[in-house]
Parts: structure tokens; C-alpha cells; sequence
């Protein structure tokens, strides 16, 4: 039975050049950074080297990089630090959003602590960019919340223009970038954004890693309390090994970068075809199966009715085919897909999520649209 990996917006198998990295530094790489001695020094060097190499690729200045334990993390620290720091008791995001924004924001405002409005999204769920024009007219500064690409169906967001409209209404602009980030390329001197975030094992570096960028514009205080670390921003000891690992991940992915693009595109539109010839009535949910206006790595089907219904993950599974029903942080809920109620998808018929990497292959892709074929016929 041939073991197929499609959940690589879940997570990515580490590339080995970044084991390579990390491997020394966890047999040798022991000191603590805030350490002032030879063996904190080693360590606090990996840090800041790892920090400048993040801020290089996103043309950014490395004081503006903050290591956290990942993109959850680094979501909560821009919102719930960025309103209240900064005075904005107005927010506006989608409900199409990951959870680490959405679940934050319904917290803020349960908590009578903020007012969330909730932009439109057309029947593809794109933003209606009109609309958000009208919540920041109407309302006081605004604390803007919506993501460069949804995890489950791949809808990409022009976050430049997103980011010129909040910019007119003097608006913060967040953006979780987690499925984006060393998947596109950033110029942060020409996107105008306050915070966006990255998490390594999306992008074949270890868990437990990430970062947010906080534009030098803005002041924020400590999201966690009780330590000087990341000047004084980040309370904990440095996951040091990890922030290398992430650095390498970053060097590796933009490296690469148009080559694996290249590849995973062509897998991407080899399934859609496939799955189209072998499925009658198969469709995609959202942006997910065009190219232009959603993430490369992901493909969102909508599969005709059938029996076995939401059986038909397990049985992938049981087959050795790993995709997803939908965004895996919240798997086992069985609440549904939030993303494709709020859309209007069909939630009577199956739907599952394909995410594509580098190491994904051509028979992967037979095998898996053959054993759909056995199912669903």
C-alpha cells in the first residue's frame, strides 16, 4: 500500500538541510542566550543570526522580528496586545478566519473589551473589499484582521490593497500570513502592514517555532510576562535550536522557491483534471481550484452525495492517503467546517482539503484520485 502525504497545510516534513542545521545545536547548542558567559553567547549568536536572516527575506529591519512559539501565538500577541496598546476598541475581521484570530476576537468582544465587525465575503468567500471600505468609514480606528490565504479553501487576499485602504483610514493592519509565509515573497517596505506572522513547520522547519513581525511604527508591551527576552517583548527562554531550524527552513523555501512552486502548480492542476474526469459532479470549494486567486498548495473538493459521507476520510486513510476535512488545529471537534458553512457549501456532501508539497509526486496523485474513483463509483 503506497503511504501518501496531502495534509501539508496541517504541517510539512522537515527538509533535511534543516535537521542538518539543528542536529549540533541540540547535541552542543546548550547555553541559555541570556547567558553572558562563552556558552550563552554561542546561543545568543544563533538567535540574532537567525533574526537577521528572517528580516533579510522579508526586507525588513531584524528589530522588527519577534520569535514566538509558533503562528498562534504570534496571532494572539498582534491582536490582544495590538488593540489594547495601542487604544482601538474596534475590530473587523471574516468569519472565515483560522481560529487563533477568529476565536481571539469573539473572546475580546464577549468580554465587552472590544466591538468586531464582520466584513462580507461574496460567494467564493473573497472579501468585498467595498464593504470593508464601509466598516472603516463608519466606524472609530479600526484594528483590521484578515488573512493573506484561508487554510482550508485557498483564497488568496490582495493584502496591498487591503493594507492602502487601512492606511487612509489610519487603521492597524494584521494579517495571519502562516500559509504564505516563504510560500510568496514580502517586500515590507513596500506592503503596508503592522503585524504578520509565520510558523516554521508550514514550511518544512520544526514546530513549535515562529515569529511576528511588528512594524517600527507601532509600540506594543509584552504579550507574556516574566523575562527580558526578545528585548523585552517575549518572556521565555529561546527555543534556540528551533529559531535556527526556522531560519534554514526560510533559506531553503525562498531559495527553491519558483522551482517548487512550479511543481506543486502542475500537481495541483494534474488533480483538479483527474478528479474532474474520474468524479462526476466534483466541484471546489471557494477560490481552490484556480491558480490565480488561490494558495498554490491547496485544493478544497466538493464531492458528489454519497453513503459513506464523512466516512470517506477514514476510508483515504485506511488506504494510506492523509488529507484533511478541514483545518487540522480543530480536528476531532465534529462541529464542521466554519470556513465552508460560512461560504454556503453544500455541508450535506463531503469535502476534503489536499495540500500539496515539494515531496509530493505525480503517482501520488494516480493513486489517490484512483482510490476516490473506488469509493465514490
Amino acid at each position: 500500500m503506497m503511504k501518501v502525504y496531502l495534509d501539508n497545510a496541517a504541517t510539512t516534513p522537515i527538509d533535511k538541510e534543516v535537521i542538518d542545521v539543528m542536529m549540533p545545536i541540540l547535541q552542543d547548542g546548550f547555553g541559555n542566550p541570556s547567558s553572558i558567559h562563552s556558552f550563552g553567547r554561542v546561543s545568543r549568536s544563533i538567535v540574532e543570526k537567525a533574526r537577521k536572516n528572517v528580516a533579510k527575506h522579508l526586507n525588513c529591519t531584524p528589530g522588527e522580528i519577534f520569535f514566538t512559539s509558533g503562528g498562534t501565538e504570534a496571532d494572539n500577541m498582534a491582536i490582544r496586545c495590538g488593540m489594547v496598546d495601542l487604544g482601538i476598541n474596534h475590530a473587523i475581521t471574516s468569519r472565515i478566519e483560522h481560529h487563533a484570530v477568529g476565536h481571539t476576537l469573539e473572546d475580546m468582544a464577549t468580554k465587552g473589551l472590544i466591538k468586531l465587525s464582520y466584513v462580507d465575503l461574496d460567494d467564493k468567500g473573497n472579501v468585498v473589499l467595498s464593504h470593508l471600505e464601509e466598516l472603516l468609514k463608519s466606524n472609530n480606528r479600526s484594528f483590521v484582521s484578515l488573512m493573506h490565504a484561508n487554510n482550508e479553501i485557498g483564497n488568496l487576499l490582495d493584502i496591498k490593497a487591503v493594507g492602502e485602504m487601512c492606511q487612509s483610514f489610519d487603521a492597524i493592519f494584521h494579517s495571519d500570513t502562516v500559509q504564505t509565509m516563504a510560500h510568496y515573497n514580502f517586500d515590507l517596505q513596500e506592503l503596508p502592514i503592522h503585524f504578520l506572522t509565520g510558523a516554521a513547520h508550514k514550511f518544512h522547519g520544526p514546530k513549535g517555532n515562529g515569529f511576528l513581525y511588528i512594524n517600527a511604527d507601532i509600540t506594543i508591551k509584552p504579550f507574556i510576562s516574566g523575562g527580558g527576552q526578545e528585548r523585552n517583548m517575549r518572556a521565555g527562554t529561546e527555543n534556540v535550536y528551533g529559531i535556527a531550524g526556522l531560519s534554514k527552513a526560510m533559506d531553503v523555501s525562498y531559495r527553491d522557491l519558483e522551482e517548487h512552486r512550479a511543481h506543486i502548480e502542475m500537481l495541483k492542476q494534474y488533480m483538479i483534471k483527474g478528479l474532474k474526469d474520474a468524479i462526476p459532479g466534483v466541484e471546489f470549494n471557494g477560490e481552490s481550484d484556480s491558480l490565480e486567486n488561490s494558495l498554490y498548495t491547496v485544493l478544497n473538493v466538493l464531492f458528489p452525495q454519497t453513503e459513506i459521507g464523512e466516512m470517506l476520510f477514514y476510508n483515504l486513510d485506511i488506504m494510506g492517503i492523509a488529507s484533511s476535512g478541514g483545518s487540522a488545529c480543530s480536528s476531532g471537534s465534529n462541529l464542521g467546517s466554519h470556513v465552508l458553512r460560512a461560504i454556503g457549501s453544500d455541508m450535506s456532501r463531503p469535502s476534503l482539503r489536499f495540500s500539496f508539497s515539494k515531496y509530493n509526486t505525480i503517482e501520488e496523485i494516480d493513486y489517490t484520485i484512483n482510490q476516490l474513483k473506488s469509493l465514490l463509483s
